[in-house]
């Protein structure tokens, strides 16, 4: 880690719960591979179907993880907020292309880290690989959490296509 990282990225990261408490070797190494990310609203962050390159972490605004269902155009997921990781699966090994499309609801500012070279560098340190697995862990879990209260909402109030009121 020659270069300097800039104190914006820094300042950025200290920001984020995942970052504090790493070692300071750790911290560096992420911050080495971090950018910051303007978008505006509306902005595409990444599509359905794009090749992973960046793990995102929302520092202000929101953005909207929507996926395409056939027969009923785009579905919103979720909306991120402040402090949400968004293109997890950008460091998950198999995983390969976007499963969701990422869009800034509102203007947005985002640290982006390069998911390729995290996944180096959690091969490379397995403690550091450690500390970034469990926390995606409970990113994935929050997430797979959200979905099943969304599926079980969805089955405890079918439609009522076809009903008769009257």
């Amino acid at each position: 880690m020659c270069a300097e990282i800039p104190p914006e990225i820094t300042s950025a990261l200290r920001r984020i719960p995942w970052f504090q408490r790493l070692q300071p070797r750790h911290f560096a190494a992420l911050a080495a591979i971090a950018t910051l990310r303007r978008a505006e609203g509306g902005e595409v962050l990444f599509r359905e179907g794009d090749p992973q390159d960046f793990l995102y972490v929302l520092l202000e605004g929101r953005v909207a993880l929507e996926m395409h269902v056939p027969g009923r155009e785009r579905v919103r997921l979720m909306t991120a907020e402040p402090m949400d990781v968004v293109g997890w699966s950008s460091v998950v090994p198999r995983v390969r292309w976007r499963t969701a499309s990422a869009v800034a609801v509102l203007p947005s500012l985002l640290v982006a880290l390069d998911a390729p070279a995290m996944l180096r560098l959690c091969e490379e340190d397995h403690d550091l690989g450690y500390i970034v697995m469990r926390r995606l862990a409970n990113v994935v879990a929050q997430r797979l959490m959200v979905t099943r209260l969304q599926l079980l909402d969805i089955y405890a109030h079918p439609g009522t296509e076809g009903c008769d009121d009257g």
